[in-house]
């Protein structure tokens, strides 16, 4: 049965009653929501909050893959692979609508690259324990061109193939946030920390701003944690002005093409590129998806809505048509978007190679008991938010709970694995006006999910169900902007919005789906 709704002003209203917050998350994506799950599957009393929307930043743009990075095998860095093909086991089991696995194939045009290849990745199965998907296998020249039918094939020798796991983030994001909701936590989007309280030199909480009403909370919490990924120095700043930085910035894109570049429901990975990482196309929710890059963007002061860069774009298609037998061109990008990567990079000493810096995770505790949590990545969450968890209630001194996220299945998630993100939820949507309007041909949503994102999923702008609650953006940004005059129709009929707010959205829709098409 369909949970009811939490609606936004009752939320606003449990924090105008001044009650003491065991936990307050200043961040809702990956890392603060996995964190807001974990606390309040712990019975703390928990308030994640979150500047703009839920996963609206790096977390849902990632390349959409759980798994223990095959990348870092090269660099030695054994620990990370194993702790991440372990986590990649629990979402495979905790998040069985959103989690699947996947084949990749590595193609070998020298018969030494079969070998080497070969030999790297018995070892990932060696590090994957019991866990597993399945072993990795050498392949003939002919099982590669049947698994990739658009690759090249002048001077291919075989492969191998393994597999590893890929998921929707923006969805998993959507789910973290509903279950940490069921679980007693309250969690709430468009509402930025605006400063952090302070009292006998200690964080106790933070003032909050409506950013739909301008209305202002100061909350009270025995402890504060940082999960704002890139904007984690930032929130740092807020508590000491001097904080030395801790972050350096990478950008990574991907693009998105039709399916038939390369068809099947096989995985390419390209293990050395010009540039000396690894590249993949990925079959992705009926398209092709294409990344990624690593560029350092010091440059940056604004964190928000990174776009690709022209260079970046040319890398990926000049990669892509030195292995596919039908290149993609700028004429072929159905969408194209940048996240930026929260690298930890204390000494900030090389900013010129980002992609030998770490993606392990760090939890930091300032003089003051504000509690960061920096770095990591999207198949590493639970963990990251376990860590932070204890060490959250150590500093609050909150009574020891122990952590039950390693068995603790997801909002949704069905008792056999699914290929509806909707998981147990889908039926339901059937139950709504509009489940059987396509809300645009070339699109894979009904009328009936931009409600259900407005009623039950706490989608507040257009942007949001374009974005975050659908794919619409990532999968073709032209029509995803064509449906923007029925999504605000709909919204209109959801939220009723005042003209001038609706009007707002409008533009900021239009906006959005312009980052999304490269020279649009």
């Amino acid at each position: 049965m369909m949970d009811s709704p939490v609606t936004r002003e009752s939320s606003l209203a449990s924090l105008r009653d001044k009650r003491e917050w065991d936990i307050l998350i200043i961040g809702g994506g990956a890392s603060g929501l996995g964190a807001a799950v974990d606390a309040a599957a712990r019975g703390y009393r928990t308030l994640l909050v979150e500047a703009r929307d839920f996963a609206s930043g790096t977390s849902s743009c990632s390349t959409k893959l759980i798994h223990g990075g095959v990348r870092y095998l090269h660099q030695g860095d054994f620990a990370l692979v194993r702790n991440a093909l372990r986590e990649r086991s629990h979402l495979l089991a905790n998040a069985a609508h959103l989690v699947h696995p996947l084949a990749f194939v590595i193609p070998a045009w020298r018969s030494l690259d079969r070998i080497v290849y070969g030999a790297g990745l018995k070892l990932y199965d060696l590090l994957s324990g019991g866990h597993a998907l399945a072993a990795s296998s050498s392949l003939s020249r002919q099982a590669v061109i049947d698994a990739l039918p658009g690759l090249r094939r002048t001077g291919l020798c075989g492969g191998i193939r393994y597999w590893d796991g890929q998921f929707d983030d923006a969805r998993l994001a959507i789910t973290l946030m509903r279950t940490a909701s069921e679980l007693g936590a309250t969690c709430l989007n468009y509402l930025p920390a605006v400063r952090l309280l302070k009292a006998g030199g200690r964080t106790v909480g933070a003032l909050l701003r409506d950013a739909e009403s301008g209305e202002k909370f100061e909350i009270a919490a025995r402890v504060v944690i940082n999960a704002t990924g890139v904007h984690a120095d930032s929130v740092r700043r807020l508590d000491e002005p001097g904080a030395a930085p801790l972050l350096t910035p990478s950008q990574g894109i991907h693009l998105v093409v039709d399916a038939d570049f390369l068809p099947g429901q096989q995985a390419l990975l390209i293990p050395e590129t010009e540039d000396g990482r690894v590249m993949f196309a990925i079959p992705w929710q009926g398209k092709l998806l294409l990344g990624t890059t690593d560029t350092p963007r010091p440059d940056l002061q604004q964190l928000d809505d990174p776009q690709p860069l022209a260079e970046e774009i040319d890398f990926l298609l000049r990669t892509a048509a030195g292995v596919l037998s039908r290149p993609p061109t700028r004429a072929d990008i159905r969408s194209a978007f940048a996240g930026l990567r929260p690298l930890i990079h204390p000494d900030n000493t090389d900013e010129k190679n980002t992609a030998a810096l770490s993606r392990e995770h760090a939890v930091l505790v300032s003089a003051s008991g504000l509690i960061t949590v920096a770095g990591g990545k999207w198949t590493t969450y639970r963990l990251m938010a376990e860590q932070v968890v204890d060490r959250a209630a150590e500093v609050g001194g909150l009574p020891r709970e122990r952590c039950t996220t390693r068995l603790l299945k997801l909002h949704g998630c069905p008792a056999k694995p699914g290929s509806d993100v909707y998981g147990t939820e889908a039926p339901l949507l059937v139950t709504l006006p509009g489940h059987d309007r396509p809300l645009h041909p070339a699109l894979p949503y009904t009328e009936a999910m931009v409600r259900f994102a407005f009623r039950h999923e706490a989608a507040r702008t257009i942007e949001d169900v374009l974005a975050r609650r659908t794919r619409a953006l990532f999968h073709d940004a032209a029509a995803a902007e064509a449906s923007i005059g029925r999504i605000a129709e709909i919204l209109d009929e959801e939220l009723q919005p005042a003209p001038e707010r609706l009007a707002a959205m409008i533009a900021a829709a239009h906006a959005a789906a312009r980052r999304f098409r490269p020279g649009a």
